[in-house]
């Protein structure tokens, strides 16, 4: 079975950071794209960010580049988004989610098969 558990969310001021974690087992993590999606109340599911297989490559939404950081770390079988200035439009159920195998990392939602179980971040003072 797919295990996606994600933590690191929370409330926090405008300008503010947080790290979101997304713990994987070694089977759904090694050799698979990785993505970050989150979806806001009343929203559709919007793209974040992707990494590819081997972490070599990584995809921003316009709305988070130069904010947000993906980055994978193979030895903890955990992948991370680290977000930075945050803004309350930033405000969000935030999911992690398994994409194809040595896939590239997709901005497209069909490309990923599992979610982790989401994690609230708000963003207000």
């Amino acid at each position: 079975q797919v295990q996606l558990v994600e933590s690191g969310g929370g409330l926090v001021q405008p300008g503010g950071s947080l790290r979101l974690s997304c713990a994987a087992s070694g089977r759904t993590f090694n050799n698979y794209a990785m993505g970050w999606f989150r979806q806001a109340p009343g929203k559709e599911r919007e793209f974040v960010s992707a990494i590819n297989w081997s972490g070599s490559n990584v995809l921003y939404a316009d709305s988070v580049k130069g904010r947000f950081t993906i980055s994978r770390d193979f030895a903890k079988n955990t992948l991370y988004l680290q977000m930075n200035s945050l803004k309350p439009e930033d405000t969000a159920v935030y999911y992690c989610e398994r994409g194809g195998i040595y896939g590239s990392g997709s901005r497209e939602p069909y490309e990923y098969a599992y979610w982790g179980q989401g994690n609230q971040v708000t963003v207000s003072s």
